[in-house]
C-alpha cells in the first residue's frame, strides 16, 4: 500500500484491498473514497469488497467513479464535499492514485492558486503541470 499524503486530512493511493483496510484504520483514516470505476478490477477490488471491509473496520465509505469524461464540476463538488470529513483524514484511491489527485487539485482553485496546488501534488508524487492551464482557469474564475 502506498498512501501519499497531499494535506493533512486528504491523501491519495493506489488501488487498495481488503487487506489493506486495517492498516488504514490504524493510520487514523476515517473515510476511504474509491474514484476507481468497478469496470477496471477484478470483483475482489471492487466497490462492494472494499466498502464492507472498511465499514466492518469502522470506517466510511463512499464511491465516486471517475474517468477523464467524469470530471464533472459536479464530480469535483461531490469530491470536495466527500473529502470534507468532520471526523478526521481521508484516503482516496484509484488505479494509480492520479484520478484522485486530480480532482483534488481541480477543487482546490477557490483556496489556492495553480503553484500551490501543483506543489502540493508534485509533494505527493504526482506532477499534474499539465493541469496548469485548467488550473489557472479555474483559479481566475474563482477570485
Amino acid at each position: 500500500m502506498d498512501i501519499r499524503p497531499i494535506t493533512p486530512r486528504y491523501a491519495v493511493s493506489p488501488q487498495i484491498s481488503v487487506e489493506d483496510i486495517p492498516a488504514i484504520a490504524e493510520a487514523g483514516f476515517t473515510r476511504i473514497i474509491c474514484n476507481r470505476p468497478d469496470a477496471e478490477v477484478p470483483p475482489s477490488h471492487q466497490a462492494a469488497a472494499i466498502g464492507a471491509a472498511a465499514r466492518a473496520a469502522g470506517l466510511e465509505f463512499e464511491t465516486l467513479e471517475l474517468t477523464h469524461q467524469t470530471m464533472t464540476p459536479e464530480n469535483i463538488a461531490r469530491q470536495m464535499s466527500l473529502a470534507t470529513c468532520d471526523s478526521g483524514p481521508v484516503l482516496a484511491y484509484c488505479a494509480s492514485g492520479t484520478r484522485s489527485s486530480v480532482i483534488w487539485a481541480l477543487g482546490q482553485c477557490p483556496s489556492m492558486t495553480a503553484d500551490e496546488i501543483l506543489s502540493k501534488t508534485a509533494a505527493a508524487g504526482y506532477a499534474l503541470d499539465a493541469l496548469r492551464p485548467r488550473l489557472e482557469e479555474l483559479c481566475t474564475r474563482a477570485v
